[in-house]
């Protein structure tokens, strides 16, 4: 019988014949670097989303306040991120 060994470590694996890791600190190591270019893109989505958040409200007390541009721009805001498209009655949009 061949012996398996650990797809992350090498370490020989004992139990089960179709285990694939040593333990389950190899299991979640090999499975973390598999996805880590697509977790790094969807954190750094989500920590511009907050800040464009945190900014809106600093600048937002009363609810319903216009602000300029150059302002948001300033401030670090990306107009290139946004999550909903809101139209008015008159044809308007905000994001």
């Amino acid at each position: 019988m061949e012996e398996k060994k650990c797809i992350e470590c090498g370490e020989r694996i004992v139990g089960r014949s179709d285990k694939k890791f040593c333990n389950d600190y190899c299991r979640n190591a090999y499975n973390n670097k598999l996805d880590v270019g697509d977790k790094n893109l969807v954190r750094n989505t989500n920590n511009a989303l907050k800040k464009n958040y945190k900014i809106l409200c600093e600048l937002n007390t009363t609810g319903k306040t216009k602000v300029l541009k150059s302002t948001l721009i300033q401030k670090g805001f990306r107009f290139d991120l946004f999550t909903s498209i809101y139209t008015t009655k008159t044809g308007n949009q905000y994001f």
